[in-house]
């Protein structure tokens, strides 16, 4: 009796495991056909048409027209402080510069004459850029040389009294003859000489380098 009640389980319990091993298989077979799915999505996203490929002429092309277009306004903002740094003026000989008026144009000798007068003592822009007074003198002539207005003291501007002859600086009170020869501190030295000439009508100034007629030393700016 109970021989023949295990042989007909047998049976049932190899039905039980094949269908079960159907059932992997058939999940093993619809895995791999979803990995082949997969890959060959993978395979037709990752490919380009040859004719999407970028042209690296054309790439090329566009990096210098974007550069031309940066490098022109930057070169226009950079030319201002150039001209700021270097001072205007064509050079003449033996390292002379043009005088310039508070307007930036040239010192023409004889229009300057018309509106200066005797004694007359105006700033213009001289060596370096610096502040240089070109003196009209008595006969209504321009002096032979230009007084350099930076104090020597701590570098102030200093300006042209005519009701006291006499150049005063503002900052400390130093006080300078109408040459600009020092006659009272606490500046130290007198103010920098430069030649004021006359070139093709144009006031010229060329850097002193002779004996301080007004102390008969050696130029200290020299």
């Amino acid at each position: 009796m109970a021989a023949s009640t295990l042989s007909r389980a047998t049976p049932s319990q190899n039905g039980m495991f094949f269908s079960f091993q159907a059932l992997m298989l058939k999940s093993r077979r619809t895995q791999f056909r979803e990995r082949e799915k997969s890959i060959k999505i993978t395979c037709q996203a990752t490919s380009i048409p040859a004719d999407r490929v970028p042209d690296m002429g054309k790439r090329e092309l566009m990096n210098l027209l974007l550069l031309g277009a940066l490098s022109l306004p930057t070169a226009g903002m950079l030319v201002p402080y150039a001209t700021f740094f270097a001072p205007p003026g064509s050079g003449g000989a033996g390292g002379g510069i043009v005088a310039k008026d508070a307007l930036g144009n040239d010192v023409i000798a004889s229009e300057w004459l018309k509106t200066h007068g005797p004694g007359d003592r105006t700033l213009t822009q001289g060596l370096k850029g610096d502040p240089t007074y070109l003196v009209v003198e008595n006969d209504r002539t321009l002096a032979t040389y230009g007084i350099n207005a930076v104090c020597t003291h701590l570098g102030c501007v200093v300006p042209w009294n005519a009701a006291e002859n006499k150049f005063i600086c503002p900052c400390h009170g130093s006080q300078y003859n109408n040459q600009g020869r020092v006659v009272r501190g606490p500046a130290p030295l007198s103010l920098a000489l430069a030649h004021a000439d006359v070139d093709d009508g144009k006031v010229l100034f060329v850097p002193w380098v002779e004996t301080d007629f007004r102390t008969g030393d050696t130029p200290w700016w020299a």
